[in-house]
C-alpha cells in the first residue's frame, strides 16, 4: 500500500499552500473574521480557479474526478491557515449529497458549485452532536403533491448564506431517510445566523411546513449514501485538523526555544521538554492514523471501525495538543491576538462535529 502523495497531488498541495501563504496570513484572516462578511468572495473564487470546487465531482458531472486523497493533500493547508471559507461543508458535505442523486436539479446545482457560482449547505445536525442517523427527528410528511418539512436544523455551516439547502429528514410512514432540495428564501424558513467559536458562519434553521415537490427529492433512501458522505467528510476534516496540529506544534516548539526564563530558554526545562515530546507524539499518531485511513478509503477497504478510530484519535489528540500548547505559552496563549488560541478553537470545533471523540470511541467499542 502506497502512503505517499502522487506528483500531481504534491503539485496541488504546493499551489494551495503558496496561495494561502501569500494571501491568507493570520492578520488577513483576523481582519476577515472581524468584518461583517462571512468569508472572502475573492478567496472563494480563487479556490474555484485552482480547481478545488470541481475536484470531488466526477467528469460525467462536470468535475475533475478527484479522489479522497486529492482532497486530503491540500486540506492540511486549510488547517494551517485557519480557513473560514465553507469549502468542506459546501463542496464535500452538501456537494457529495447532490452528487449521490441522479435528479436533474442536482446536476444543475453541481455545475454551479464546481464553478464557484454558489454555496450549498447540508442541513443535518439537530442538536445531538453525533453521526447517528437513527437520531434524525425531522419528518418529511407526504402531502400527495410532495412533502412538507417541519422542524429545526442546527449548526448548519454557511446555512444563512447558502443558495441551496440539502435537508436530511425521515420520510413519514417509513424508517427511510430522505434528502430534499430546498432553495434559499423558500416559504416557511426561519434562519438565525451566528459565528462559531472558530470564526466560521453557521445558522440554526427552522422549517415551518416548508413545501418540497417530488422533483426536489434527491434520494428517498439515503442512509447508505449519507454514511459514505460522513466518512469522506470526516477524513478531509481530519486532514484539516492535522494541519492545525502541525502549525501548533511548530509555533510552540519555536516559542519554547526563544522564550527565556532565568536566563535560559524554557524548552531546556525538563517539564516543558517532556510536554513538547508528548505534543510531537500526539501529532505523529494523528498523522499516521489519517494517512492509513486515507489509504484504506482509496483502496475501498474502509470500515465504520476505521472512521471511528480516526475521528476518536484525532479529536482526542488534537484537544490534548492544543491544551499543551496553551499551557506552554502561558496566559498569552489564551489571548485573541495570538493565533495559538484560534488553532485550539478550530480543533475543538473539529472534535464537536459529526460526533466527538467520546462518541466515536464508544462506536469503536461496539465494533
Amino acid at each position: 500500500m502506497d502512503f505517499s502523495f502522487s506528483q500531481e497531488q504534491q503539485m496541488l498541495q504546493d499551489s494551495v499552500s503558496r496561495y494561502l501563504q501569500k494571501s491568507y496570513d493570520f492578520d488577513a484572516r483576523q481582519t476577515l473574521v472581524e468584518s461583517d462578511a462571512p468569508w472572502s468572495d475573492d478567496v472563494w473564487q480563487q479556490f474555484a480557479e485552482l480547481g478545488l470546487m470541481a475536484l470531488p465531482f466526477s467528469e460525467d458531472q462536470g468535475g475533475l474526478g478527484g479522489s479522497i486523497s486529492d482532497c486530503v493533500a491540500f486540506a492540511g493547508a486549510f488547517g494551517k491557515h485557519l480557513v473560514v471559507e465553507p469549502y468542506i461543508s459546501s463542496t464535500l458535505f452538501a456537494g457529495a449529497a447532490l452528487a449521490a442523486s441522479d435528479n436533474s436539479a442536482a446536476q444543475k446545482w453541481i455545475e454551479k458549485l464546481a464553478s464557484g457560482e454558489c454555496v450549498a449547505a447540508l442541513a443535518y445536525e439537530e442538536g445531538h452532536g453525533t453521526a447517528n442517523l437513527a437520531q434524525i427527528e425531522m419528518i418529511a410528511q407526504s402531502d400527495g403533491g410532495g412533502f412538507t418539512l417541519t422542524g429545526e436544523k442546527r449548526l448548519v455551516i454557511a446555512g444563512a448564506q447558502a443558495d441551496i439547502l440539502v435537508v436530511v429528514a425521515k420520510i413519514s410512514g417509513s424508517d427511510q431517510i430522505g434528502l430534499f432540495l430546498v432553495e434559499k428564501n423558500a416559504d416557511g424558513l426561519e434562519t438565525r445566523a451566528y459565528d462559531t467559536i472558530d470564526g466560521r458562519s453557521a445558522a440554526n434553521i427552522r422549517f415551518d411546513q416548508v413545501a418540497v415537490t417530488h422533483d426536489a427529492v434527491l434520494l428517498d433512501n439515503a442512509s447508505n449514501a449519507l454514511e459514505s458522505i460522513f466518512a469522506n467528510t470526516i477524513i478531509v476534516q481530519s486532514a484539516e485538523a492535522v494541519g492545525a496540529m502541525s502549525a501548533l506544534l511548530e509555533l510552540t516548539s519555536e516559542y519554547a526555544q526563544t522564550r527565556k526564563q532565568f536566563g535560559v530558554p524554557i524548552g531546556s526545562f525538563q517539564a516543558v521538554a517532556h510536554r513538547l515530546a508528548d505534543m510531537k507524539i500526539a501529532y505523529s499518531k494523528a498523522l499516521a492514523t489519517l494517512t492509513y485511513t486515507t489509504a484504506l478509503a482509496e483502496s475501498g477497504s474502509l470500515t465504520v471501525r476505521d472512521i471511528a478510530v480516526l475521528k476518536g484519535q484525532v479529536g482526542k489528540l488534537g484537544r490534548a495538543l492544543g491544551e499543551a500548547s496553551i499551557q506552554t505559552h502561558g496566559g498569552v496563549g489564551m489571548t485573541d491576538e495570538l493565533n495559538v488560541s484560534h488553532y485550539h478553537k478550530r480543533l475543538l470545533a473539529y472534535d464537536a462535529q459529526l460526533g466527538d471523540h467520546f462518541y466515536h470511541l464508544r462506536v469503536l467499542g461496539q465494533h
